[in-house]
């Protein structure tokens, strides 16, 4: 049930993005224009310069992992570290509803020493300081350009976004000092336990499971690595989404980059389409609109290529370097598909993920 709903609401999210951003017909024909004008040869330089630095991300994002993992005690050879991350990070694009967040932890699960729901911990814990230095970013972006005629939409995003993820972490501090309390805090009050004792028990066993991959945030050498890295991660793919904009004639700032590249980050947070397509492309144009004058014709048609080709790169890249990754012998395709349940209990389960 809760699977069919996930994806009944990523299936809406397609349907809805993809009408918000689909152009009449005038607007195709300036986008026919737009893209008849682009000449490659001067368009290549800044190809090449945003996918070296989308490599660049690849590597920052992928290689951090380490960091959360090791405090577990959970040791990963580089090439094999990478190969899961990748094929991870091709699972999250295109899964819909998030589901392809599951698998990196599926693969490295060990009977009797890691739990599939403690590395999830792990995820837990990179995508909630994820959000934070996004939010961060986006709300000290957002307030800067605050005026009177500012669209309604954007300080109440910027606010909960800021909330939202402040108070994961608040939640992981707590979990991390208190795991019973903070768990039983959490079942009871959010009626479950009211609801049935027996599922709130099952929860509460799940939660202490996962919260054993906080430990990362006992451990400070790890922990200020991890926040490095994620910031030359971030750093990188804002700068990125930038280089490639310019490529295509928008004169966005370095600011408004990262403010859409934050944007971007907190829209497709939602339950996501399958592949992010409409989704990804509203949530670009959507910042686009707030750094460039999009009412002109000629830029909104520049602005819906770039929206385009961006979503476009990162599918080819991800799904790629996903696909190769499953050729290599650091990874099987028989491995991701026993991967497919986060139960540690399955028989099909690789017994071990972890070389020794």
């Amino acid at each position: 049930m809760k699977l069919a709903i996930n994806i009944t609401l990523s299936l809406l999210m397609l349907a809805a993005c993809a009408w918000l951003v689909w152009p009449d017909q005038s607007q195709q024909e300036h986008i026919r224009s737009a893209m008849d004008a682009l000449e490659f040869s001067a368009f290549a330089p800044y190809l090449a310069g945003h996918i070296a630095l989308l490599g660049v991300t690849h590597f920052c994002r992928a290689w951090r992992w380490n960091n959360l993992l090791e405090p577990m005690g959970v040791r990963l050879s580089p090439a094999r570290l990478m190969a899961i991350s990748t094929v991870g990070f091709m699972a999250i694009l295109a899964l819909p509803a998030r589901l392809g967040e599951f698998v990196r932890p599926a693969l490295i699960r060990k009977r009797g020493e890691v739990s599939a729901a403690a590395a999830l911990g792990t995820v837990a814990v990179e995508r909630i300081i994820d959000g934070l230095i996004v939010s961060l970013f986006v709300f000290g972006a957002l307030f800067a350009i605050r005026t009177s005629t500012s669209p309604d939409w954007m300080m109440p995003v910027a606010f909960a976004a800021l909330g939202i993820f402040s108070a994961a972490l608040v939640f992981l501090a707590f979990a991390l000092r208190w795991p019973q309390k903070t768990v039983r805090f959490c079942t009871t009050y959010s009626l479950i336990r009211l609801a049935s004792v027996v599922v709130a028990d099952k929860i509460e066993d799940i939660l202490l499971k996962l919260i054993s991959g906080f430990l990362v945030l006992k451990d400070k050498r790890n922990l200020i690595i991890f926040f490095l890295w994620s910031l030359v991660y971030w750093g990188a793919n804002g700068m990125s989404l930038w280089v490639l904009a310019h490529g295509f004639g928008l004169d966005l700032s370095i600011i408004g980059a990262f403010a859409t590249t934050g944007l971007i980050a907190v829209g497709i947070t939602l339950p996501n389409s399958p592949g992010l397509v409409g989704q990804y492309q509203y949530f670009t144009l959507l910042a686009l609109g707030l750094y460039l004058d999009l009412g002109d014709t000629g830029i909104e048609a520049s602005a819906f290529v770039f929206a385009v080709a961006l979503h476009g790169i990162q599918v080819i890249w991800y799904v790629g370097w996903g696909a190769l990754a499953l050729t290599s012998k650091h990874i099987s395709f028989s491995e991701v598909a026993a991967a497919r349940s986060l139960n540690d209990d399955d028989e099909d389960a690789p017994e071990s993920s972890i070389p020794t």
